[in-house]
C-alpha cells in the first residue's frame, strides 16, 4: 500500500512539472510615448532675471528637491505631467512636449487641482548625457523656467538638475 501511495504522489508531482511550464514568447514589453523624458529628477530651484542670469541660488533653502515627469493617462506623445509632489510650490500640471527635440513648455494654466493659481513653463529641456553623476558617469539633465501667478514677488524660477540615480549626489 505504501508503494502505491508513493507512486501516486510521484506521478502527481511530475504532472505538476509538465503543466506549470509556459512556452516562452519573444514579446518585448513596451514603454510610454515619452519614456526618455519621464523620470525622477533631483533638482535645485534658483531665481533668475529676464536674461536668465541667476539672481539668488536656492532662495528658500530647500536644497535638492525631487520632481517627477511622467506620461499622461492617454499616453500622449505631445504632453506629459510635471510634478513637484509638494516639495516646492505644489505644482502638478501637463506640459506640451516636443519629444524629438526633448523640449517642453506650457502656456499659462492651472498648476494644481484647486485652481488657486496659474503657472507658465518656458525653456524646458531634457539633455541626454549632459550631467555627471556622483561617480563621473554621464547622466540625463533637466532644466526649465517656471513663473507662478500667485507669487507675490513675481519671480521667475529656474529648476535644474539631473535624473535620480539612487545614489546620494
Amino acid at each position: 500500500m505504501k508503494k502505491y501511495i508513493s507512486f501516486a504522489f510521484m506521478a502527481l508531482a511530475l504532472s505538476f512539472g509538465f503543466v506549470s511550464c509556459d512556452t516562452e514568447t519573444n514579446e518585448e514589453p513596451g514603454g510610454t510615448n515619452v519614456q526618455k523624458m519621464a523620470g525622477r529628477w533631483d533638482v535645485q530651484v534658483d531665481i533668475v532675471d529676464e536674461s536668465g542670469s541667476v539672481l539668488y541660488e536656492d532662495p528658500y533653502k530647500k536644497g535638492t528637491i525631487t520632481i517627477m515627469t511622467y506620461n499622461t493617462a492617454d499616453n500622449s506623445m505631445n504632453q506629459m505631467w510635471l510634478d513637484d509632489d509638494g516639495e516646492f510650490w505644489a505644482f502638478q500640471m501637463k506640459v506640451d512636449v516636443d519629444y524629438q527635440a526633448r523640449t517642453f513648455s506650457c502656456p499659462e494654466k492651472d498648476y494644481d487641482a484647486d485652481g488657486t493659481g496659474t503657472a507658465i513653463v518656458t525653456g524646458g529641456k531634457i539633455l541626454e548625457g549632459a550631467a555627471k553623476n556622483l561617480h563621473g558617469m554621464p547622466n540625463d539633465s533637466i532644466v526649465f523656467n517656471i513663473k507662478f501667478s500667485d507669487d507675490d514677488n513675481n519671480f521667475t524660477y529656474r529648476v535644474s538638475g539631473q535624473r535620480y540615480t539612487g545614489f546620494y549626489e
